[in-house]
């Protein structure tokens, strides 16, 4: 198999365990009731069914983390890039998912005033790990 196929796959797979990461900082967040200490109606319940489809989205969201390292000079920072990366997925779901497809208001304002902050938050636990376990499984 290629280099860029492998590290493809390797992006793919470290974007399903960052999604299982922040989807799991995201349930625990609501479960412990911190959700609704800061004012965001955010609380979701830890089932299959909303944890497949997060994970396979978060896959997708790997696949586009490829392209900020798949030339092999750019292999640097592999974290910091999945941080600076994460920032994609919370301007899609804040300013087309919440407002054009959830009907949430923009920015999801209608779940609470700190939904901004806490979907940035997930998003850059997502590309923590993302990045972490990218490098980790595509080695020295």
């Amino acid at each position: 198999m290629p280099k860029s196929r492998a590290l493809f796959a390797v992006c793919f797979v470290a974007g399903l365990l960052g999604a299982l990461a922040s989807s799991l900082f995201l349930w625990g967040f609501g479960e412990w009731g911190l959700s609704s200490r800061i004012g965001v109606n955010i609380a979701p319940p830890l089932q299959l069914s909303w944890l497949y489809p997060r994970m396979m989205l978060g896959g997708l969201w790997g696949l586009g983390f490829f392209f900020t390292i798949s030339v092999p000079r750019h292999r640097r920072h592999w974290v910091r890039k999945g941080l600076w990366f994460s920032l994609l997925p919370s301007a899609v779901t804040l300013f087309y998912l919440f407002p054009y497809v959830e009907n949430k208001g923009l920015a999801g304002f209608d779940l609470g005033m700190l939904t901004p902050l806490l979907v940035v938050t997930a998003n850059l636990v997502w590309g923590l790990f993302t990045g972490f376990f990218a490098r980790l499984f595509w080695g020295r």
